[in-house]
């Protein structure tokens, strides 16, 4: 293929990925600056961090690590959170040319296009078939876990892209083989993929070391064990590591120095266990699929469906095992080393212990054991019991499912070997194969229309709240409230200092001691303890207090109770700004 028709051919193969990402995602591409696809959670904190990273940087040229004004006046690191500065840098891009909500947006197609165009070209390079790119590429692409994670707002775990640029490289670095010269190019590649997706995800990073690390394993020990005394190899490998330090440093750093003060403790294993992936989550369609997803929905246990979307396609697994169990001897190794991955993935992916349909599987104890365990039933280990007890950082993990994105990535890869040799077709017999291969995929993937969008904008009262000149902080009420990310987002137009925050898995001290006190709002030791946090507003949020009232959270009978008692101990109602009640101190110190 001359140089202009490969030029053609690339812009091609981009915009095949361009348009999937618009149809998978429709109607997103007309609602992108003001809203985003399924409800507000996590979405918002995201957006909140593309705007609050470009305001730290171009406005107040600020380290926006250091977030002094949420957990106020404690202050707060982003670091508690996954950071993802990867996606943050090219919402930074996106930002210049639309509202931070565009730029979110705007990053979610983009790694919906980046990870099949990085797929192609990985599969390209190890088949030699350009083909067998396209294929594991837009099954990469269009996987149901991207769909999940895409509406559940996960702007860190949908940046897939760089999975497949790790694997390039590392691939050829243990490519079998005498080496005769030192693998520059690979080691370029794997630590690029590694950096690049530290700076995206720190699941995916540590996950990717665990799975990479036993794929060099079975390669250097069981199938090509000249490595070990291989001293291009060593150099080559030394090289990797090398490359890979810088990005690291910057990923990683943050994480461990949080870590090193005691601010990321591990998990408790009951909150664990239940991420733990079951073969049934590999097997069911999505929930959002146009045809099976409301049937799976209601005849399966999908509470936890964004974390259990594992499946891997019966077009996908079909053309995987025919290419797995057809290639004879061409292109064993590389079949191996995905083998190998998959096998890593699905086990860690299953958790601590066994579990199907969501629920988990015991076995039934016999009376003197279970007299001697005081116990019935027990759970049937597995590997990731034994990680998470021992393996160091493995206890901070919660959702153990995630590690199944690269069994899904390694069966796309696979996949793509299905179509070698189709070159014997003619032209025409080649381009129906690949368009009958690719409408059962895409068919096998394809969601509903998205009709549920949600509004990202300030609320009155914070276009309010930012005309005061008060400096002092914001408090909402119900007091969970304060732990949310939405709260977190409006701080980008009341610019008023705010005594939450989204801590997610890691409250803060100041949080957890303050919270049963502030539970009691507007009790006499709740407004202490507010003018010791400098608060000058309380938002007190009626839609909210009416459930807490109904679920018994919080310590009053109606919100009229609240409001007559706010006002005996000397609250000033500045106003009422859709359904929400401000008030202000009388006589703040």
């Amino acid at each position: 293929m001359s140089g202009k028709k490969q030029r053609n051919f690339d812009w091609l193969i981009w915009l095949w990925f361009v348009f999937l990402a618009i149809f998978f995602t429709r109607p997103l591409i007309l609602k992108m600056e003001n809203e985003v696809a399924g409800e507000i959670g996590d979405n918002i904190y995201f957006i909140w961090m593309i705007g609050w990273v470009k305001k730290a940087l171009f406005t107040l040229g600020v380290d926006p690590m250091n977030v002094w004004f949420l957990n106020y006046p404690e202050g707060w690191n982003m670091a508690h959170t996954e950071i993802t500065p990867a996606q943050l840098a090219f919402g930074q891009i996106f930002s210049f040319l639309g509202s931070e909500t565009f730029a979110y947006n705007a990053v979610m197609l983009l790694s919906f296009v980046l990870s099949g165009v990085i797929t192609f070209y990985w599969l390209r390079h190890l088949s030699g078939s350009a083909a067998a790119g396209l294929l594991s590429g837009t099954i990469f692409a269009c996987l149901p876990y991207r769909q999940a994670h895409f509406l559940a707002g996960h702007l860190n775990l949908s940046g897939t892209q760089w999975l497949p640029l790790f694997f390039w490289g590392w691939f050829d670095l243990l490519k079998p083989g005498e080496e005769r010269k030192v693998r520059k190019k690979p080691a370029l590649l794997a630590a690029a993929g590694l950096g690049l997706t530290a700076l995206t995800s720190q699941y995916y990073f540590f996950m990717m070391v665990i799975a990479a690390g036993f794929q060099m394993i079975w390669m250097i020990l069981i199938h090509d064990r000249k490595k070990l005394k291989n001293g291009f190899f060593w150099k080559s490998f030394g090289l990797f590591l090398l490359f890979s330090i810088p990005l690291l440093l910057v990923a990683e750093l943050p994480f461990l120095q949080l870590a090193g003060a005691g601010g990321m403790p591990d998990r408790d294993w009951g909150g664990v266990r239940m991420y733990s992936a079951g073969l049934s989550d590999y097997l069911l369609p999505g929930t959002t699929h146009f045809l099976s997803g409301k049937w799976v929905g209601s005849h399966f246990n999908r509470d936890i469906w964004i974390e259990a979307t594992l499946y891997v396609g019966f077009v996908s697994l079909a053309l995987f095992l025919y290419a797995m169990l057809t290639r004879g001897k061409k292109h064993r190794w590389e079949r191996q080393m995905l083998v190998t991955g998959i096998v890593i993935a699905v086990v860690l992916s299953m958790g601590t212990d066994l579990h199907w349909n969501a629920k988990a599987i015991e076995l039934t104890l016999p009376g003197f054991l279970a007299e001697k365990l005081g116990r019935e039933t027990m759970p049937i280990l597995l590997p990731g019991f034994f990680f998470f007890k021992y393996f160091p950082f493995f206890a901070k993990l919660r959702a153990m499912m995630r590690f199944g994105v690269f069994a899904l990535l390694f069966v796309a890869a696979g996949a793509g070997y299905a179509l070698l040799g189709i070159e014997k077709y003619s032209e025409r017999k080649q381009s129906i194969l690949i368009g009958v291969v690719l409408l059962l995929v895409i068919l096998d993937f394809l969601p509903r229309t998205q009709t549920s969008f949600s509004e990202i904008s300030a609320r009155p009262v914070d276009e309010w709240l930012s005309k005061r000149s008060e400096n002092g902080s914001v408090m909402r009420y119900p007091f969970y409230l304060n732990d949310d990310q939405a709260g977190t987002y409006y701080t980008l137009y009341n610019e008023k200092p705010f005594i939450g925050g989204f801590f997610n898995a890691f409250p803060t001290e100041q949080y957890q001691r303050i919270r049963g006190v502030m539970d009691g709002f507007p009790s006499e030791e709740s407004l202490n303890l507010a003018n010791e946090l400098d608060v000058s507003f309380f938002l007190v949020e009626e839609g909210e207090l009416v459930q807490a009232i109904y679920e018994g959270t919080v310590p009053w009978g109606s919100p009229e109770e609240l409001y007559k008692t706010a006002e005996a101990l000397g609250l000033n109602c500045e106003g009422i700004f859709d359904g929400i009640y401000v008030y202000t101190p009388a006589n703040k110190e």
